[in-house]
């Protein structure tokens, strides 16, 4: 059984957009991110009502900076981390477009993208926007505790990032091509620490690393960056071992989004994650670097850990998945 797929019409992302709080943009991301916020809560009166708005925010501006209409969108492929995907579903009802919702944690944005370039590879689409987002101060309530109790964070922790991106997909125009996808598989190594997200990620990130290269019977060094989504300094460190063990060495080109962006300084701890960590990342930094020229071909691999407050707080351990995307300028 393969689990990557290729894309022969070579779909392309042809516009981004990007959006990013206030401590995100204190780093290398904020020269790249196209709306930069002054103030976290958007001018709305709720965290979760900033990020909706924030993830309307960016496909409209996709759209806009892909030189097309609303009508002209065949559909918006996007999720979020909160329940029921509220945020996707909320901003999709301001659209008059098919919309269609995935959750994959933090591993949405590629999931997302693969869904995209699947339908416009197969003709059946010409324009799809691939997107998602996540807020700091929503994720936290949802996941951990309302930062109102002021509890302590520990060193293994990673800072949720506000933020969200967007990708116009479509099967003709000048842009950076998809190429190729490996789907993930669901991978529970028991971790129990809903403050580890790296531990608990890396094994799912490395398990599709593994099941790309044996699909695709290439090299690391075929690749300018092997970029995962969130894993954060602990969590790319047990991936370059886990996948050094099965005698893959990604160490020379391995980067990770929740390092970039906030450049691992002491309050982030080990670094960015989120939905919104690999879309800000991706959508602005990367894909700038590619159409620039500087990066010609990298291998995007998001992770996600798909836990609730019901299922950690019975006890279960965190099961894990990662999406890889191949990007080629």
């Amino acid at each position: 059984m393969s689990q990557t797929i290729y894309f022969k019409r070579q779909p392309r992302i042809v516009a981004t957009s990007t959006i990013a709080g206030p401590k995100e943009c204190e780093g290398v991301i904020g020269r790249y991110v196209e709306t930069a916020l002054a103030d976290d809560m958007f001018g709305e009166s709720t965290y979760e009502k900033a990020e909706c708005k924030m993830l309307s925010h960016v496909i409209d501006g996709a759209i806009a900076n892909g030189g097309f209409e609303r009508e002209e969108i065949d559909c918006i492929v996007s999720g979020d981390l909160l329940n029921q995907i509220i945020s996707a579903n909320f901003a999709a009802r301001d659209f008059s477009v098919p919309f269609l919702g995935v959750y994959g944690a933090c591993s949405t944005m590629a999931e997302s993208l693969a869904v995209a370039a699947a339908f416009v590879n197969g003709g059946l689409m010409h324009r799809a926007v691939a997107a998602t987002g996540s807020h700091f101060a929503s994720a936290e309530r949802q996941y951990r505790y309302p930062l109102e109790l002021g509890c302590t964070r520990p060193p293994q922790s990673q800072w949720t990032v506000t933020g969200a991106g967007a990708a116009l997909v479509s099967d003709r125009g000048d842009g950076v091509k998809i190429t190729a996808a490996t789907l993930g598989k669901v991978v529970d190594f028991g971790i129990t620490d809903v403050n580890n997200m790296g531990a608990a990620m890396a094994p799912a990130a490395a398990d599709t690393i593994l099941a790309h290269f044996r699909a695709t019977g290439e090299e690391p060094s075929r690749y300018d960056l092997i970029v995962t989504g969130d894993l954060g300094a602990l969590g790319s460190r047990i991936l370059k071992d886990l996948t050094w063990e099965k005698g893959l060495d990604i160490s020379e080109n391995h980067v990770d989004c929740g390092e970039i962006i906030y450049n691992v300084i002491e309050d982030e701890f080990q670094g960015g994650s989120g939905a919104g960590c690999s879309a800000v990342v991706l959508n602005s930094y990367l894909y700038r670097k590619l159409m620039g020229g500087s990066l010609k071909r990298i291998l995007f691999v998001a992770t996600g850990a798909l836990l609730s407050t019901v299922s950690s707080g019975q006890g279960e351990s965190i099961p894990c998945i990662a999406h890889a995307v191949v990007l080629e300028r």
